[in-house]
């Protein structure tokens, strides 16, 4: 094995004998995924409407704390231009290994197996794809698809319980990921209680029951905050967002976390909170939260 720097081949430097069949060469790298993904037991997509509601966190936290209670755990970070996962597990930012059967993932935190753009990229460096200087945007998004199709497709899960993909933001990219994996075990909704939250939420709850998504549970971020002193909680927000949107589209809250500033601290600092403080109330709550993707019922969409 040796260590390489991963260079994605883009349409335009695809030869013209190749070029004719772009649509044969997308559905090979469908195949290819779905071949890779085979191996994985559980695919569990965390997602939200927007950004700012702690989503990567509590994906890096959730992917932890799985971890501790043995199981096998990948985690993917499919948001290409804003990279956060492989930092809030505190991997290391080492040349990737490439093998014979492809990209060995990194790993991280309790030893989850993860793979991000983050790893790829020079640090600090953004995600520019050589394109036209006049409209690139118009390319952005296919290239965007099949990067996050390269990327996961080319990486050894082997046997894992679960994969974690930490969605991008946006309702727009959600829907991309949803086309793109062959199939989804279970969809979280990450959601705070602000109406904001809750309106940008109910789209992408209506994107993935577009997409015959089965299983759906929202996920209620920085609910209450409870005095480490006289241990009074609080709410967080005025409104109850969450609630409204579960009663509004039938779907069950699966965990309602409390805001903890060492959550943020610990995961800034690549040390899950789950980890790190494990008494705390919401790594228990995050702990019923793996519990029940451990064993999920079948009414939740």
């Amino acid at each position: 094995m040796t260590a390489h720097t991963r260079k994605f081949r883009t349409y335009h430097e695809v030869a013209d004998s190749d070029a004719e069949d772009i649509v044969g060469q997308i559905e090979a790298q469908r195949s290819k995924l779905a071949d890779r993904l085979a191996d994985i037991d559980r695919l569990v997509v965390v997602a939200s409407g927007k950004g700012g509601v702690g989503k990567s966190a509590i994906t890096a936290n959730l992917a932890a704390v799985l971890a501790e209670r043995g199981r096998r755990v990948g985690a993917f970070d499919a948001d290409l231009h804003g990279p956060s996962l492989a930092a809030m597990l505190g991997a290391k930012r080492t040349p990737l290994v490439v093998s014979e059967h492809g990209v060995e993932p990194a790993v991280g935190a309790a030893g989850v197996k993860l793979m991000s753009m983050d790893l790829v990229l020079s640090d600090g460096a953004p995600l520019e794809w050589r394109q036209p200087d006049v409209a690139g945007f118009v390319y952005q998004s296919t290239l965007d698809t099949g990067a996050v199709r390269e990327l996961m497709a080319d990486v050894v899960w082997d046997r894992l319980d679960f994969l974690l993909i930490d969605a991008p933001p946006g309702t727009d990219k959600l829907a991309r990921l949803l086309e793109l994996l062959p199939v989804i075990d279970t969809l979280l909704l990450v959601t705070t209680p602000s109406e904001a939250a809750r309106r940008a939420v109910g789209r992408a709850v209506q994107q993935a029951r577009g997409a015959d998504v089965s299983t759906i549970g929202l996920i209620a971020n920085m609910t209450v905050h409870e005095c480490p002193d006289c241990g009074r909680s609080e709410p967080m927000f005025e409104a109850d967002g969450a609630s409204r949107l579960a009663a509004e589209t039938g779907l069950e809250l699966w965990a309602e976390i409390p805001f903890e500033p060492r959550f943020a601290v610990a995961t800034d600092a690549g040390r899950p909170l789950v980890l790190e403080a494990p008494e705390s109330p919401a790594t228990r709550e995050l702990d019923r939260l793996a519990a029940r993707l451990e064993n999920p019922t079948s009414d939740t969409a």
